[in-house]
Order: C-alpha cells, then sequence, then structure tokens
C-alpha cells in the first residue's frame, strides 16, 4: 500500500514537483483502478502546495497554477463520482505538465516576509484568507490585533469585508489664493516653513507649516502631534485636508485646520487619506478611521489575488455584478466620478455585488437545513383521525375562521408527513394561534405522545395553563405547570408527572426542556413567541434525545425580509382573519398637556363596567431617562386621578404569588385598573379590559406598541389605545393635536395611529428603526451582515433566495466544481449557527 511521503523544506522547486506528480500520475493509472491503494491524497496536495507557496515567492502564474491545484484537491472531494475522480487526476496532471514548463524564479528583489502561509505581495497570497489572523499582517501586532477584534476583525478576509460607513469626497484640490473662511477644502503644496512649538500656559504642543503653491501660500496648524515634526519637514509636498478659519489680520493670513493629510513624493502611490473619494470607517478608541485605510489599503496590495472568486459566472452576469476583487476594492476605494449619493446609500455595483454574496450564502445555508430537514425521518407516527380531534371541535364553544381551519390543516397536514414538522405561525394578536396549536397538541396526545407548550414568562405560561386546564380536562388529558414559583414540592410532583407520562401536556416557559426535565414520549412541542433563528429550538431538543415536531408561534408581524432571514428555513402559515364580531381598536395620540382628555376616557370606560391598563416603560426610577416607574405611577393614580376606583400594580420583579394574587383580583373585576409594567405585553387576555393608556409611548417600538393595544379589543366592545407621548414624542397633526415631536417619534406613533394591520405596521417599524432594533432585546438570532442591508437590499434578497434555492435543488450537496466555492463559503460562514456540518 503506496502512501506519500512528506516535503524537505529545502527542496529545490522541480524536485518538489517530481515528487507531489507521482502519486497523481500514479493514480491516473488503468482507469483509475489505482486510486483506492493511495491514502490521503487530498490532504497531502493541499498541504504540499500551501507549504510550497509559504517558503518563496513565485511568478503570478506560477502561483496561479499551484492554488488551482489546491483547490482541485481542497474542501470535501470524498463525494465525487469515479468519473468525476477521473477528471479532476487528469485535470492535476495537465496543471504539473505546465508546471514544469514555466519559469519558477521569484520576480526580481521579492523574498518572502511571513511566516508560513501568510505573506502576501505581486505573487498573491500564501493562504486562504479566512485562514490568516490579522495579528500577523505588516503593521498590525498584538496590540492592534485586540483593537481590531473590538469592531469584529480576527481575519484578512474579515477586514476586507469591513466596508465604509460613509464617504468623504476630498477629490477636489483647491488653489490656495481661492480659499476663504468657513471652508472645507483640500489643497496640495509644498512645505517651505516648519516651526514646533509650545504654547505658554497650556500644555500644548504645536506644530506650524507653511504651505505654498501657485496662487499663494497659508498657514497649517498642527495641535499635540509634535511627532509630525521629522516628516512634515521643509521641501516635502503634501495633501492637507481641513476648515479655513480666519487669522489675527482676517482675510488675510488665513489658516487651516488640518483633520487629514498626507505626504506626497514624486514616486509615491496614490493618496489615501485626500484627493480622492475618501472611506469613513467605525472607530474605536485607539483606532481610528485614518488606521483603518492604511491597513485595508496595504490588505488590497497584498492580499486581493487572493479573494476567491464564489459566484459561478451566469449568476454574475444575471444580475450585472463584478467580480470579488473588483467589487472589494471599489468598495474601498471608489474610482473617481463615482456619484456621491449610490456611494452613501450603498448602491454601487461594487456594494450590491457584496451584499448579494452575503444574502446568497445565508439563503443557501437555509435551503440546505431545510432540505436536511426534509430528508429526515421522525421516528414517531401522529395519527390525524384520532377521536379527540372530533371531540375537541364539539367542545369549542365558538366557530373557528377560515383562516384557523386552514392553518390547522397545514399543521396536520404536516404531523401525519413522515418528515419532522417545523413550522411557524404568524398572526395579528386576537386571531386564535393558541387555539390552533391547541389542534396540534391534542393531535400529539391523542396519537399516544406528550406535548410541551413553551411561553416567554411565567405570567404567559400560568394564563396558559388556566385557559388550557378546563378543555384539555374533558378530553382526559392531564396538564402539568412546570414554574419556577409554588412550593418545591409541588415543582417535584409536577416534574414526576411529566417525567412518567401520566401528564399529556406540560406548559411552563423554556426551562421545560432546559432544566432537569425529563419526557416519557414527547411527541410536539410549541413555542409560543419566542424570536429565535430558524429552528435552532431542535438543536436543544435532539441534544435531550428528542426529536419533536416543532411549531413555532408570533405575534409579531414579521415583514417578508426579516421573515425569510429570521425563518428561512420554517414553513410559514399566516392567520390573516380576526375572529367575527371584533371591532379594530381606535388609537389616540395625545401630548402631556391633553392628559385630561386621556383620562376621561379611561375613567367612562371604567364607570360603566369595564376595565382598563395603564403601562410603563419602566419598574423603578432611572437616572439616565426622566420617566415615571410603574410603582410610583400606581401610587399617584390611586391618591389622585383615579382614587375612584380600585387600582392595582403588576411588574416583572413581584413574586410568583403577588403576580398570581394581582392577576385573579383583575381578571375577577376586583381590580378595575391594572398599573403594569410591559409584561402584560404578550398573552394576556381581560376580554373586560377596553382601554389601554401606555405612558412615554414614543419609549416603544411599533411592533411592542402593537403588542399592547392588542391586550384591548377581545371582545365585542368597542376598545381604545391611548398614547400618551412626553416632551418631544408629540405628532405632526392627529386628531387635531400640534406637533412637538422629534421626526422618528412621531413617524412611529402617527404609523400607529393611521393603521391597525400588523404587518403594515411592521414594514413600517422596520423603515424607521431598521432590523437591529426590529424585535428589541429578545431578537438575538437576526444574522449581521457586514455590507447587506435588509430594508435597502430588499430586491437582492429575493433574487438570492430564489438562486440559492434553485442551486439547491439542481445541486443538493453544492458539490459541482462551479459551487464548490459556494459551500465552503457557505458552511465557514453558517455551518456552525445552522448545524451544517452534515451537509455532504
Amino acid at each position: 500500500m503506496w502512501r506519500p511521503a512528506e516535503a524537505e523544506p529545502s527542496e529545490p522547486f522541480q524536485q518538489w514537483l517530481d515528487r507531489l506528480a507521482r502519486p497523481i500520475e500514479f493514480a491516473t493509472r488503468d482507469a483509475g483502478a489505482r486510486l483506492p491503494l493511495i491514502k490521503n491524497l487530498d490532504s497531502f496536495v493541499t498541504d504540499q502546495v500551501m507549504r510550497t507557496l509559504s517558503r518563496q515567492s513565485y511568478p503570478r502564474a506560477v502561483e496561479a497554477s499551484l492554488l488551482k491545484l489546491r483547490d482541485l484537491f481542497g474542501g470535501d472531494q470524498g463525494t465525487l463520482s469515479p468519473a468525476n475522480q477521473q477528471r479532476r487526476l487528469r485535470e492535476a496532471a495537465a496543471i504539473v505538465q505546465a508546471l514544469r514548463t514555466m519559469n519558477h524564479r521569484p520576480p526580481p528583489g521579492e523574498a518572502p516576509t511571513a511566516p508560513a502561509g501568510l505573506s502576501g505581495g505581486e505573487g498573491g497570497p500564501r493562504a486562504a484568507l479566512w485562514s490568516i489572523p490579522i495579528r500577523f499582517v505588516k503593521g498590525v501586532g498584538p496590540k492592534r490585533t485586540a483593537l481590531l477584534q473590538r469592531i469584529g476583525i480576527e481575519t484578512v478576509e474579515q477586514a476586507l469585508w469591513t466596508v465604509p460607513w460613509r464617504y468623504e469626497d476630498r477629490s477636489v484640490i483647491t488653489p490656495i489664493g481661492r480659499l476663504a473662511p468657513g471652508m472645507d477644502a483640500s489643497i496640495c503644496g509644498i512645505i517651505v516653513r516648519s516651526e514646533a512649538r509650545r504654547a505658554r500656559h497650556r500644555r500644548l504642543s504645536i506644530l506650524d507649516i507653511f504651505v505654498e503653491d501657485r496662487t499663494g501660500r497659508m498657514q497649517a496648524v498642527f495641535f499635540n502631534q509634535s511627532f509630525l515634526e521629522p516628516i512634515l519637514t521643509v521641501g516635502v509636498t503634501v495633501l492637507l485636508t481641513g476648515r479655513i478659519v480666519a487669522g489675527a489680520r482676517g482675510w488675510v493670513d488665513i489658516r487651516m485646520d488640518v483633520s487629514q493629510y498626507e505626504v506626497v513624493g514624486s514616486d509615491a502611490e496614490a493618496p489615501v487619506h485626500v484627493g480622492r473619494i475618501v472611506p469613513i470607517y467605525h472607530e474605536t478608541k485607539g483606532w481610528t478611521s485614518r488606521h483603518m485605510r492604511v491597513l485595508t489599503k496595504g490588505l488590497l496590495d497584498a492580499y486581493t489575488t487572493g479573494l476567491q472568486e464564489i459566484l459561478p459566472t451566469a449568476m454574475r452576469a444575471r444580475y450585472r455584478l463584478p467580480l470579488i476583487d473588483q467589487a472589494i476594492e471599489e468598495v474601498h476605494f471608489p474610482r473617481p466620478g463615482t456619484p456621491m449619493p449610490a456611494l452613501e446609500r450603498g448602491l454601487t455595483a461594487a456594494h450590491r455585488r457584496l451584499a448579494f454574496e452575503e444574502l446568497l450564502l445565508l439563503q443557501l445555508a437555509l435551503a440546505a437545513r431545510q432540505g436536511m430537514l426534509k430528508e429526515e425521518r421522525k421516528p414517531m407516527r401522529f395519527n390525524p383521525k384520532t377521536a379527540l380531534l372530533t371531540t375537541l371541535s364539539r367542545r369549542i364553544p365558538f366557530t373557528l375562521t377560515t383562516a384557523q381551519q386552514r392553518v390547522i390543516g397545514d399543521i396536520l397536514a404536516d404531523m401525519a408527513s413522515p418528515k419532522p414538522m417545523n413550522r411557524l405561525i404568524q398572526g395579528d394578536v386576537g386571531c386564535g394561534k393558541t387555539m390552533v396549536a391547541l389542534h396540534a397538541m391534542v393531535l400529539a396526545c391523542g396519537s399516544g405522545y406528550q406535548a410541551a407548550l413553551m411561553a416567554p414568562t411565567e405570567i404567559l405560561a400560568e394564563q396558559h395553563y388556566r385557559n388550557l386546564k378546563g378543555l384539555l380536562d374533558t378530553l382526559g388529558l392531564s396538564v402539568a405547570l412546570i414554574s419556577g414559583g409554588g412550593r418545591a414540592n409541588d415543582r417535584k410532583t409536577a416534574r414526576e408527572r411529566v417525567a412518567s407520562g401520566e401528564a399529556k401536556v406540560a406548559i411552563g416557559t423554556h426551562a421545560l426542556i432546559q432544566q432537569g426535565v425529563t419526557f416519557a414520549k414527547l411527541g410536539l412541542v410549541v413555542i409560543d413567541e419566542q424570536h429565535r433563528f430558524g429552528v435552532l429550538q431542535r438543536k436543544t431538543l435532539a441534544e435531550k434525545g428528542y426529536t419533536p415536531d416543532v411549531l413555532v408561534l408570533t405575534a409579531t408581524p414579521i415583514p417578508r425580509t426579516l421573515a425569510m432571514t429570521v425563518y428561512g428555513d420554517l414553513d410559514v402559515s399566516v392567520i390573516d382573519q380576526l375572529p367575527p364580531g371584533r371591532k379594530p381598536v381606535r388609537t389616540f395620540l395625545y401630548q402631556e398637556s391633553q392628559r385630561r382628555r386621556a383620562y376621561q376616557i379611561l375613567k367612562d370606560e371604567v364607570r360603566s363596567g369595564r376595565q382598563a391598563y395603564v403601562v410603563y416603560p419602566l419598574v423603578e426610577e432611572s437616572e439616565k431617562i426622566d420617566l415615571q416607574a410603574a410603582i410610583q405611577g400606581a401610587e399617584r393614580l390611586r391618591a389622585e386621578e383615579l382614587s375612584e376606583f380600585h387600582v392595582g400594580v403588576l411588574h416583572g420583579r413581584m413574586k410568583s404569588a403577588d403576580k398570581d394574587r394581582t392577576m385573579e383580583d383583575f381578571k375577577s373585576g376586583k381590580l378595575q385598573v391594572l398599573v403594569s409594567t410591559t409584561v402584560v405585553e404578550v398573552g394576556v387576555d381581560v376580554p373586560n379590559t377596553t382601554v389601554i393608556l401606555i405612558e412615554h409611548a414614543e419609549r416603544f417600538g411599533l411592533a411592542q406598541l402593537h403588542q399592547l393595544r392588542g391586550r384591548v379589543g377581545r371582545s365585542e366592545q368597542q376598545s381604545y389605545c391611548l398614547l400618551m407621548a412626553s416632551r418631544g414624542g408629540g405628532a405632526k397633526r392627529v386628531n387635531g393635536m400640534a406637533d412637538t415631536a422629534g421626526v422618528p417619534a412621531r413617524d412611529r406613533l402617527e404609523a400607529l395611529v393611521r393603521s391597525t394591520d400588523g404587518f403594515v405596521i411592521a414594514e413600517e417599524d422596520l423603515k424607521i428603526r431598521g432590523p437591529g432594533e426590529f424585535f428589541g432585546y429578545r431578537q438575538w438570532g437576526l444574522p449581521e451582515f457586514r455590507v447587506a442591508d435588509l430594508i435597502r437590499d430588499a430586491d437582492l434578497l429575493q433574487q438570492a433566495r430564489q438562486e440559492a434555492f434553485a442551486l439547491v435543488k439542481n445541486d443538493g450537496t453544492l458539490s459541482a466544481p462551479a459551487h464548490r466555492g459556494l459551500r465552503e463559503a457557505m458552511i465557514r460562514r453558517w455551518g456552525k449557527k445552522l448545524e451544517l456540518g452534515s451537509v455532504s
């Protein structure tokens, strides 16, 4: 059995090449019959190529051939068919033969300058850019590495993909004779005088230089930059950018307060900081935009040839996308004449190319993940004809809407399928998602399995338990509440009932699947209002030995662009119909001066036998934000405006027993007004409540305000949502009121007044706040992009999704040569997050 030997580090290139060719040529004989005799050929070839590239610089043609040889044997080649194996070996043999005829001497004056695999230069990179740590780049070092890590840069590839967030046009050089105070300008001239001095009364160093061009002379000042004294000397040509100010004699002795400078030599490279369209990057303490420009320029010079083009040629042609090296270079240093509006909005061809690639990799990962899930076979079999479903339909005291029936049909079809269910149910507040989920749970239990319902808060979990227990009991299905509160013996008993299988339905928070709870036969998990990334919930369950069907519920309407990223690998059903008889909630926006009018509506409703919520954003006073807290607000309302009513308070820091007592008193009508924090945002259901007054409404996002509004309007009575905006949060002219607002808060609140459609509101919220803030603190799963913007690039996202799902449909493992780069990049970027390691 033949095994290749290791290369000697000092081996001449031709001798090394002969040794490398030996196993390749051996494997091509006898129509590939000898290939099984060679072990680890792929790793041997790629390792040897990278080693020789790290030891010496070679002409561009030689390095390109070596990199092509590496790519032939890189990645996962174990799935290639025998025919493709032979094709690959023949191509490799041809490359080896061509290398034998090439000139292998390095370019004049060039020598290796970095550790193995890490140097750059005219010949191109020595290793894949994603594998080169930024700390090994010339001029970085340990201190700057730590600074770069703060802004998410660990490798050369990440640095090149860290694009500017804005640009400044410093390409216009103004003659000194045309300068005037107040101008921001760039000049180019020769230093004719340079003086360093210290201020008399302050510890301040000043460097004065005088720059001259054909039209005049001007002073430029640098404060506390004494290190520039040996650089900015007489006779040096410099480019300067800064603000022109008047001197002691006015216009006669104008000077420049310099913000950027660049020394220009006769053989210097193109200026980086002035004299062009200049990129501006995000900064951190100790690392400025200027530092980033210098680093990026060096990386582009050294490593651009190592950028891997992963988009198929036909795909690039379809969307007119430039090559990756061109796009990276132009997004950092745009060509002269590039329109500034397109640069600022990220709409240049370079920006769109990079955004498309980012979005395509995510959509490929989601498509691959969905394909994996579709190929799985679940161990359980559900019976869609169980008699319990028929009994349930008879026990429900109302008629399901057409939308509910349609979605229930989707779920039952999923559960009857041999493939696992991973479905998202979207529906506006009050549309009946819980009743839909109940049908899925009854089907699971009727088929001999257990079901779990996970809620985001204990309050909502307890409410689900109380609302569903009576109905499930009539079906003979025992229910257990898994709670962090209550007596220890009760908690232990509930866990034992679930573990033994006595309890068919378990209801609780996410602790159901994380904190020592075991199931006898878990078949279905329903996750209510959990904004997570795709089907990562299944990973936690699988690690506990369960492979149940998963149903995710959300009352936060998700715009299409976010749905395609956050839940892109889930099947989606939408409940787009409210129960009959429900009236749209009337929404009003008030300023502080109109508080009495808001209270009057609330009092009138409570006096007529209804109930009300008053919602505050905080639990206790904050030194940073001048907001009223729920506790202090309740005390004031009891003593003043609402003294005639029974007022209770509810917040997240109360003990479980106190929360239960307060909610029971409110549901029974003992409390007429409930002053609360946002713990009532999700799921709390008291149909007799017809008014919700939201204090400091400008502090909430639209999606959260819409959720809060959904706590009323849950009966046939007319309901009201009263938005109370403090100073700076009013509206332009809503309901006859004047405007004192800032634009973002005003737009957000006006959108809520105008519409009750959750999806319309969600789109508005996305436009106003952006995807990073859309879900707030719960939104930890939204993919992070370096270039793409889900609002701006919605069209690219749709195109990328179509291309990705078509590619996976035709080449499920992305093993075709044209798709190999895409597959490797996809796994590097998303493999761990989406458990794509098994995609082969």
